[in-house]
């Protein structure tokens, strides 16, 4: 199990980027969530290692078709035992 943030950069607002990130989230059993910072969208995602970095990937490669990713950032974090689903805030 591992616990991470992604800060997503790029046009990632607007365009539907939060709710295929939820869909995302719901293919590959990770909990967490997604919403819009300033000018980025924050994750928490939390899941089984595999599941989490293939969730990673295709975040990173775009969530949303109308969506550009250009930058990201993770950062690694503890367990939070306390999520049990994904949600957008």
């Amino acid at each position: 199990m591992q616990h991470r943030k992604i800060q997503v950069f790029g046009q990632v607002q607007g365009v539907g980027f939060r709710y295929f990130t939820e869909r995302l989230a719901q293919k590959y059993n990770i909990v967490g969530t997604v919403q819009n910072v300033e000018q980025y969208v924050e994750i928490f995602a939390q899941g089984e290692e595999n599941e989490l970095e293939q969730f990673t990937q295709a975040v990173i490669e775009g969530a949303s078709p109308a969506s550009k990713v250009t930058d990201y950032k993770i950062e690694q974090l503890d367990i939070d035992s306390s999520l049990k689903r994904f949600r957008t805030i």
